[in-house]
């Protein structure tokens, strides 16, 4: 099985068998991009998912590869109708690109030819919200650099939802999950003043990288602060003044911003992080703002998790929560067209 996408991406690690009943779980309604898809057609999709299986490039040792296949085998978990926010996800076209191929030994093939297949889709679903399922934290630079290549007028804005700054010293880590957000300032790519990180807390940055964010002109939310104002106040905060300075926001989910007691599936979790509940409020209201076009669910580890992978389910979770956002807000321009007709 391969698609048009082919070598730049490859085919799923795991698909579900096709099925012509009504689709009621999400894994009756993402279908993997092949053959028998028109490449025409399926650029008129609102979502396009693409696993990044890469862990090499992690400071700790992590298993987070294994995600995008343990992602997938999660969706049957799930139906397609979200009951709080009364909407059905089915509404939307969606599909599975598959995975960006990953050299054995070779870290800097690895991030090139995420680079390239970012791009390729980018390129293609020039109208989808593209969505990478790592993988570590590295792969959000090189999906970054992807986009941009792109539309290289467009200026990027970067929401990051992290326990850490992932601003390290690039020639004292390279370009590993501690460094995408410096890789994207030193690269050029990204304004540090275009950075927006909430959930910073506790013992888990060094000094010297609070110090570069402020040189940079980083704007940060420790947990504290933000819990101030609650998570929807925050992120609209973020989100509306990003829109005044950028043309197209990427949202950045790094699943360690969680506390180790709701997500023990992450190499490099910690105490006293972000609740479940404040995580999903972040993410719905980034899905609803129109110009957040790219996002990416980083670092989980199934290998770490739980016999009923916990971490996993929450991981999937977080992403239609996501998608939730985006139906939420054509649900509202589609209101919105209305009442204009009527005027």
């Amino acid at each position: 099985m391969t698609s048009f996408l082919y070598p730049k991406i490859h085919p799923p690690s795991f698909t579900w068998s096709d099925t012509q009943n009504k689709i009621e779980r999400i894994h009756e309604w993402i279908k993997p991009i092949t053959n028998k898809i028109d490449p025409i057609e399926c650029k008129k999709a609102e979502i396009i998912i693409v696993g990044v299986p890469l862990s090499r490039s992690s400071i700790s040792s992590s298993g987070a590869s294994e995600f995008p296949e343990a992602f997938r085998r999660s969706w049957r978990y799930f139906t397609t109708y979200n009951l709080e926010d009364n909407i059905d996800l089915s509404t939307m076209m969606a599909f599975d690109a598959g995975d960006v191929p990953m050299h054995v030994t070779d870290i800097s093939k690895c991030h090139n030819n995420i680079i390239y297949a970012s791009k390729a889709l980018h390129s293609h679903f020039q109208t989808s919200i593209i969505t990478a399922i790592g993988g570590d934290h590295s792969i959000t630079a090189m999906m970054v650099k992807g986009m941009n290549q792109v539309n290289p007028l467009k200026k990027v804005g970067i929401l990051q939802f992290d326990t850490h700054f992932d601003l390290r010293d690039l020639s004292e880590n390279g370009p590993s999950n501690g460094t995408p957000m410096r890789n994207l300032i030193e690269s050029g790519i990204v304004n540090g003043e275009n950075m927006y990180n909430v959930g910073l807390h506790g013992f888990f940055n060094s000094k010297n990288l609070k110090i570069f964010a402020d040189e940079n002109g980083v704007n940060y939310f420790t947990l504290r602060q933000m819990r101030k104002d609650g998570m929807k106040k925050t992120v609209r905060r973020c989100l509306k003044e990003l829109s005044s300075k950028v043309d197209v926001i990427y949202l950045t989910v790094d699943m360690d911003v969680l506390d180790i007691a709701y997500a023990p599936g992450v190499p490099a979790s910690t105490p006293g992080g972000m609740t479940t509940e404040e995580l999903l409020d972040g993410v719905l209201e980034a899905g609803k703002h129109p110009l957040v076009r790219a996002m990416d669910l980083v670092c989980l580890d199934p290998l770490r998790d739980s016999h009923v992978q916990q971490t996993v389910k929450l991981g999937t979770l977080v992403f239609l929560t996501f998608l939730s956002g985006v139906a939420l807000q054509k649900k509202q321009d589609k209101n919105d067209e209305k009442k204009g007709s009527f005027l």
